[in-house]
Formats: C-alpha cells, structure tokens, sequence
C-alpha cells in the first residue's frame, strides 16, 4: 500500500476495508489475466442462444453493479434490459415465461435466499441464467446454468469495495464477449486504479471539509449513474451521512429544490456523452451557490468548489466507473474516520443480508 492511502494498523479502525481497497488494482489484474478467457467462453456460448432481452437481479451493491450492466447491455449490444422485482417471484409467485431470456443475477456472497429463489424460478421459467459472484461454491451459482467468478478473493469488511469494482470489470468483459469485442479498453484500468489510490491525501483533505455535513446529494448521467448510487450507500452504511444519489435529469425534476450553499453536491462527471448530458444540470447548481464538489477532468473540477481529478483522458466511457467510484470509497472511509467511526463495523448491518 503506498504511504498516501489508509493505513493498516492492526489496532486501527477501518484496517479492514483500507485493505481491500488497496487491493483492487491488483483484483482488476487478476481479472484481465486469469478471468476474461473464462468470461469471454460464457459469453460466447450465451450469445449463441441470441437472447431476446436480459433481466438483471441483485440487491445492495450489486445492485448498483447491475444498473451499470444495464447501461452496457442497452448502450453497445442494443439488448433490451430491465432491472427485477424479485417479490413478484418470492412474495406473490407470480409465474413468468422466460423463454429465451437471459437473467444475469449479481450478488458478492451468492447467499441471500430471495436471489437464489427468483433465479431457480427464472430457470424453472425457461431462462437463460447466468451468476455473477465472488464465491463459485455458492447456493446462488449452483442453481444457475452459468457462474461467472469475479476472483476477487475474501472480502471481509462489511463495506463492499473490491466486489463492487472486481463486479464491473466482470460484467464489462462479459457484455464485450456477447458483442464479439476484445475488451481491449479495460487494459489501462490497474495501472490507472492505482495511480488513484495513490493520492489518497488528497481525499483526506476532501474529508476534512465535509465531515460535518448534514446531507449530501451526488449526481450523475449515463455510465456516472451507477457510481452515483455507489458511492451514497458507501456514505452510508459507512458514516451514516444521508446521502441522496439522482440522476442528473432527475435531480431537476424536483430535487433540486433541496440544494443550498451548505449541503455539498458531489458530481461525477464521466467524459463523454454522460458528461456532456450532465453539463445544463451543473450550470443549475453553480446558479444555486451549491457546494460543488465533482469527480472527473481537472477542467471540471477547477470549476467547481472542490474536487478530484481522474486520469481519464483517452480512456472508454464505458470503464470510467470503475475508476469513478475509487475516490468515492476513500471518501467515505476517510469521513467515518474523520466523524470517529469505524467504517469496518457499521452498524446493524452484516456481511450476507438474507432477505426472502
């Protein structure tokens, strides 16, 4: 770990997930070097089938991990893509016919019980059902025809952070093999994570000034919209921060109402289109006096209040998240430790949710 991110003193709060996080560049090259031939084998046979549209199931972080699918499903394979409501399987038994649909289902520990019910009746419905998880020997890919392993090794802070990101490049590789693509964009994102995680101190800093805060809103458009949702459930379940996360067109229809010059508003701005939809939504809050904060190019974060510049240039939108969401964690670490909690030990919550 370099000496600009978390320490690990084993009396330390947080250790655990300082830890993990400093891992994920070594978790992402893992996946390049010993998961895509796997993945892209999957993916190949999946594409064969011709699925007629997709639906993806997940709970939690996964959850975020799934929207992001979505856009890549509904962005380069023009896949029609839905987000499942698993109660209408475990709560009111509704009865689907999923003939020729592929249901990708995400989940880090592959043990909660609705998940693994809703994707059993999936495949009991005729799907095509694919499991997306950090745990092969789990109840939720033995019940799918296809397991997809994100080799992100154990994760035992109860913040998911290597899963998370171990998830999108995961799902990245798997989108690019249904479409015949070489995933070639994904190859620069170790190197680049760490460069990220290297500059802790200056999320520190960002810490330091908002540790107080009372609320936050983060806002995004298009690939940046899952980070968005990310990074408020890190805040969290971390620091207990409420943190509202909208897209940036929603934010307008309403929200924006709520912005003041005191709450701050944290911005991903992914370059590319997203970016660019993103821009009428950051000129409204600039004209609010709103505490503005972004995550993206140095250009936009020397328009803003504060920020975080991120080596994005000439990188693919589509992968951009996966260094989105890095300083996001640090954030959220840094301002439970700065608050006097343990980010390692939020509480009421625990490692597997069982919902039903």
């Amino acid at each position: 770990m370099s000496a600009t991110t978390p320490a690990q003193h084993s009396d330390q709060p947080g250790r655990i997930m300082s830890g993990e996080m400093a891992e994920q560049p070594a978790v992402l090259r893992r996946i390049l070097d010993e998961g895509a031939p796997r993945i892209r084998e999957i993916a190949e046979r999946i594409a064969a089938r011709d699925p007629r549209f997709v639906l993806l199931t997940a709970r939690g972080t996964s959850d975020n991990a799934a929207l992001y699918a979505k856009y890549l499903l509904e962005v380069l394979l023009g896949k029609a893509c839905g987000l499942t409501s698993m109660s209408t399987t475990t709560a009111y038994g509704a009865e689907q016919d999923l003939t020729d649909v592929l249901v990708i289902t995400v989940s880090q520990s592959g043990g909660s019980p609705d998940l693994v019910a809703s994707t059993k009746a999936a495949r009991e419905a005729g799907a095509i059902t694919l499991a997306v998880t950090n745990n092969p020997d789990s109840p939720l890919a033995a019940v799918s025809e296809f397991h997809i392993d994100v080799l992100a090794g154990p994760e035992n802070a109860l913040p998911a952070t290597k899963t998370y990101t171990a998830e999108l490049l995961a799902l990245y590789l798997f989108v690019e093999g249904l479409r015949g693509g070489d995933g070639a964009a994904a190859k620069v994102l170790p190197e680049l994570a760490q460069q990220i995680l290297d500059r802790g101190d200056e999320v520190k800093q960002l810490a330091g000034r908002y540790r107080f805060a009372e609320r936050m809103v983060i806002t995004s458009r298009g690939y940046g919209y899952p980070t968005a949702k990310e990074a408020a459930l890190k805040l969290m379940e971390t620091s207990y921060i409420p943190a509202l996360s909208y897209s940036g067109a929603d934010l307008l229809h309403g929200p924006l109402a709520m912005v003041d010059n005191i709450s701050p508003v944290i911005a991903i701005v992914t370059e590319g289109k997203g970016g660019q939809a993103l821009q009428p939504v950051l000129e409204r809050l600039r004209g609010r006096g709103a505490d503005l904060v972004v995550i993206g190019a140095q250009s936009e974060v020397d328009r803003a209040s504060a920020g975080f510049a991120l080596p994005t240039e000439g990188v693919a939108e589509e992968v951009q998240p996966i260094l989105e969401i890095l300083p996001l964690q640090l954030l959220a670490y840094e301002v439970t430790i700065a608050r006097g909690q343990d980010p390692d030990a939020p509480r009421a919550l625990a490692k597997v949710t069982e919902t039903r």
